[in-house]
């Protein structure tokens, strides 16, 4: 008898906690997991949180299909990429038109396309959907970034919107387009999360490097920063991770943890998808640069002996200095990522509402914060693509980038690296330069490979009369 209202298909820690939000919310839900003794496992702890009677578990497959009542919506929560083909190719046999598979990884956005149209002509719909906020958002409440079939999300919306996060009264859970829009936004989601870490990396080497100061110190004041222009919910952890203490060596716990960050590869596409379509996104690409870097330890140890220790005199920035600097990159990294999203947008007929994508993110997603409200409401009016032309960011930048300034300046002299924030202000500063310098660049290729330049009120594809530099 079909009687669960959704399926669930993969109980590691995203999945489980997905499957828990969903029965809390009141929704009967079929699971299953390809090791049995998974299945038993979450049952054990859905009896513990009082939801076991809105679970229906099954290690058979096909039982588990049957059990969910049609048209089926079928969440699989399986290690991106052969995986969810494989997934895909063993559901095929047991389902029905009209069902659809909604797939909630981290998958490239280019392989949630091809399985959208290899599905879509047998009648499965496929739903590429981005799930941010990390376990406990899953559990209580994330962002959901939907793309695919639209008729079989509406079948799914229900459940979707009701598990996701809320802000103020509205779900944080909305339908973005066909194929793969929904992964693609959640990619770029991934690629500003990266900047957004970085640049708050960069600010605490300076303050622990620069200002001298403790873990402890800097917990202190990213707390104090979370209460104004900067709240947000990396700002919030960084203040619980910095005042964290290592229980074996009492020691500040992030002054033990090895300087090495890891990747799964969203960060990295995002800066590749921009580079193909020609849009600048320097703040995802420092970002993904440094955490290359930060893995290249023994070769930094090696650097370092040959170069000598940094000549880091302490620097004379202030802490208002650190805060508005942060503040200013933050704002050209999302102008840069919304601006990625516009593009893919015009390129793949998408038509993806970038006011809705700022709502969606203000809770439940890694990147919420407070500005997110006025960039939804600066979308909405149809202010502008970039940003950085929002009268509202306009005011913010004006403020913020002479510290933004001085803090890289310092930070060169000081020999402090700063890959995301010097890269923010040097778009920031070719952005609003009406005459820079390419003038030159083209003059150069068309010297050499005869590309052609333009003159004003002369026409394009104009050249000019090189002298031969061959046997020279």
């Amino acid at each position: 008898m079909s009687t669960a209202d959704i399926g669930l298909i993969g109980l590691a820690v995203m999945g489980s906690n997905l499957a828990l939000n969903i029965a809390e919310k009141g929704y009967t839900i079929a699971v299953h997991n390809r090791t049995a003794s998974k299945i038993d496992d979450f049952v054990v702890t859905a009896k513990e949180q009082g939801l076991d009677g809105k679970v229906i578990p099954k290690a058979d497959l096909a039982d588990f299909i049957q059990t969910i009542k049609a048209p089926r919506s079928i969440i699989i929560m399986v290690k991106a990429g052969q995986p969810v083909d494989d997934m895909i190719e063993q559901l095929l046999p047991h389902l029905e038109q009209g069902d659809a598979i909604i797939e909630c990884g981290n998958s490239l956005y280019t392989d949630t396309q091809r399985r959208f149209d290899y599905l879509k002509p047998k009648g499965i719909g496929y739903l590429g959907v981005g799930v941010s906020g990390g376990e406990e958002g899953a559990r209580h409440g994330p962002s959901i970034m939907v793309g695919g079939s639209k008729e079989q999300w509406h079948n799914a919306e229900p459940v979707l919107t009701a598990i996701a996060a809320q802000f103020n009264g509205e779900s944080c859970c909305a339908y973005l387009g066909e194929g793969g829009a929904g992964h693609f936004v959640k990619m770029i989601h991934n690629g500003i999360e990266y900047g957004d870490m970085q640049m708050i990396a960069e600010i605490y080497g300076v303050m622990r490097d620069g200002l001298g100061m403790s873990a402890k110190e800097c917990a202190a004041v990213f707390k104090e920063w979370n209460q104004g222009p900067l709240n947000s919910y990396l700002i919030e952890i960084t203040g619980h991770v910095l005042e964290a203490v290592d229980a074996e060596t009492g020691k500040p716990l992030v002054d033990l943890i090895l300087d090495k960050a890891g990747q799964k590869g969203t960060g990295m596409w995002s800066a590749v998808v921009a580079q193909q379509m020609g849009v600048p996104a320097t703040a995802i690409e420092g970002a993904v640069a440094a955490r290359s870097l930060s893995s290249r330890k023994a070769e930094r140890v090696a650097a370092e002996a040959i170069y000598g220790k940094p000549n880091r005199a302490k620097t004379d920035v202030t802490l208002a200095d650190l805060e508005k600097a942060l503040l200013a990159g933050k704002i050209v990294s999302y102008a840069q990522g919304f601006a990625v999203i516009a593009k893919a947008s015009e390129e793949f007929g998408w038509s993806l509402p970038l006011a809705t994508i700022a709502k969606i993110w203000r809770a439940g997603c890694i990147i919420r914060s407070r500005f997110l409200d006025q960039m939804s409401s600066a979308y909405a009016k149809g202010e502008a693509t970039n940003l950085l032309v929002v009268p509202d960011f306009v005011t913010i930048m004006k403020d913020s980038h002479p510290s933004l300034r001085k803090v890289v300046a310092a930070a060169s002299v000081g020999e402090f690296p700063m890959i995301c924030l010097s890269a923010s202000l040097s778009y920031f500063d070719s952005y609003r330069q009406a005459q820079g310098t390419a003038n030159l660049t083209q003059g150069q290729r068309d010297f050499f490979g005869a590309h052609g330049f333009e003159i004003a009120g002369r026409g394009t594809d104009l050249h000019g009369t090189w002298p031969s530099t061959l046997g020279k």
